[in-house]
């Protein structure tokens, strides 16, 4: 069972900074130069919580000036402490590529720590050390969660959407804008029949982890460490929980999208041939689209791929001016199309193995327009665009105790550092 407790968040107080200008991205999608941007922007920008200032000081940093910013922006009132526990509800009014507009509701609470093992808390992808102990040294330095692991429940019924939607319309605390155009409000959720709802309806729920798998684990090497300091065991020490945002991976705003694949120029001579393409796909049906200057990649692939999502497919861009559409006429089933795209593209039309795709001979774009760009202006030879992945496919493959390949889905949009934090300290 998935333990999400109410709790009582620190937050920034609104009568002193402006919300908007204190919200930063999660750390691991802050670019090196987009830095200073952050550290100029406000004093109080909550980047002081997950990076330093200038990208080369990373590895000798132990993060001591993060907990001393803790401290005192708490003692001078800018960070306030809510009084009772709760669940801190939050919107996100975005534009998808597609150009609706969507809203992803969901909300903030405690997460008590399951190994992985459990079966709780399930991961879809593997971790890296080098970024764990980069963030295991700021959780050790500020004793506090600052930024948030974000987990996808299963509702399909939206049982819990009427309680999230009132507290936003009785309840809302703070509103927010990103630099990408991203809307956030804030509510507070402390009706206790409320609360319960959710108690129990994550109790009897499992969890994928859809971002912030190294915090995740970080929290957990956290918590082993703490244990072995303690004198006693306590399983409601502040160390046996994270902060993690839950949203529900069936809801109309909660987006699934494809990462696309780019192989490099100088893994690729020269785009494959007819021949070559009819040769290493055996069994692939094939259709050639036309490609206006000018024209949306986006739009092509909407018409033209979105309909064979249930199928293996995928479109071969190699900027001649043509997208060429690739199918099999089956189900995928229990199949992943990142998959059969790396076992029977990759390796067979470009001959590229696992050991090669890890080195570098692939990019992964999160947009087609990005995965256009680089055949056509950068060292892309041919982009190959996917459909997305569904809940279904993340939620089955992780109940296996399976993770995906690299790079399978991106989840939009990303939870923000500053909107909430839980300090280990009252």
């Amino acid at each position: 069972m998935t333990v999400a407790r109410p709790f009582c968040a620190v937050r920034y107080d609104t009568s002193k900074v402006e919300l908007t200008n204190v919200i930063v991205p999660p750390y691991d999608v802050i670019a090196a130069d987009e830095r200073e941007t952050y550290f100029t922007r406000d004093p109080y920008n909550a980047i002081r919580f997950e990076l330093t200032r200038d990208a080369a000081d990373e590895a000798s940093a132990d993060y001591s000036e993060v907990g001393q910013a803790l401290a005192a922006w708490r003692a001078s009132g800018v960070l306030l402490r809510d009084d009772e526990p709760r669940y801190y509800v939050m919107r996100q009014r975005f534009t998808a590529p597609s150009g609706a507009v969507l809203e992803r509701v969901g909300f903030f609470a405690e997460l008590g720590l399951e190994d992985y093992s459990e079966r709780v808390v399930r991961p879809h992808e593997r971790t890296l050390a080098g970024p764990k102990a980069d963030r295991l040294k700021v959780l050790r330095a500020s004793r506090a969660n600052l930024s948030s692991v974000f987990l996808l429940y299963q509702d399909k019924e939206q049982k819990l959407e009427a309680v999230l939607a009132r507290a936003l319309e009785v309840s809302t605390v703070a509103n927010a804008q990103d630099d990408s155009g991203v809307e956030y409000s804030l509510a507070t959720l402390t009706d206790s029949d409320d609360i319960e709802v959710i108690r129990s309806y994550m109790s009897a729920s499992d969890t994928v982890i859809a971002d912030g798998h190294h915090r995740y684990e970080t929290a957990l090497a956290y918590r082993d460490e703490e244990r072995t300091n303690a004198t006693s065991p306590n399983p409601t020490a502040p160390y046996e929980s994270t902060l993690a945002y839950f949203a529900n991976a069936y809801a109309p705003g909660s987006l699934l999208l494809p990462i696309h694949r780019v192989v490099k120029k100088e893994s690729c001579a020269a785009p494959p041939t007819d021949a070559q393409w009819a040769s290493g796909l055996s069994g692939w049906e094939q259709k050639s689209v036309p490609m206006e200057e000018g024209a949306s990649v986006a739009a092509l692939l909407e018409k033209h791929l979105l309909p064979l999502a249930a199928k293996p497919a995928f479109a071969a861009d190699d900027a001649q001016g043509t997208l060429r559409i690739f199918w099999r006429e089956q189900d995928l089933r229990d199949e992943l199309v990142v998959r059969i795209l790396e076992r029977e593209v990759l390796k067979s039309v470009f001959g590229l193995d696992p050991e090669a795709i890890r080195d570098g001979a692939v990019s992964f774009p999160k947009s087609a327009d990005r995965a256009a760009s680089e055949v056509r202006t950068g060292d892309g030879a041919v982009a190959l665009y996917l459909n997305a992945l569904t809940p279904d496919d993340v939620f089955r493959v992780t109940g296996l105790g399976e993770v995906m390949p690299q790079k399978s889905t991106f989840f939009y949009p990303k939870v923000p550092t500053g909107i909430v934090f839980r300090d280990h300290r009252k």
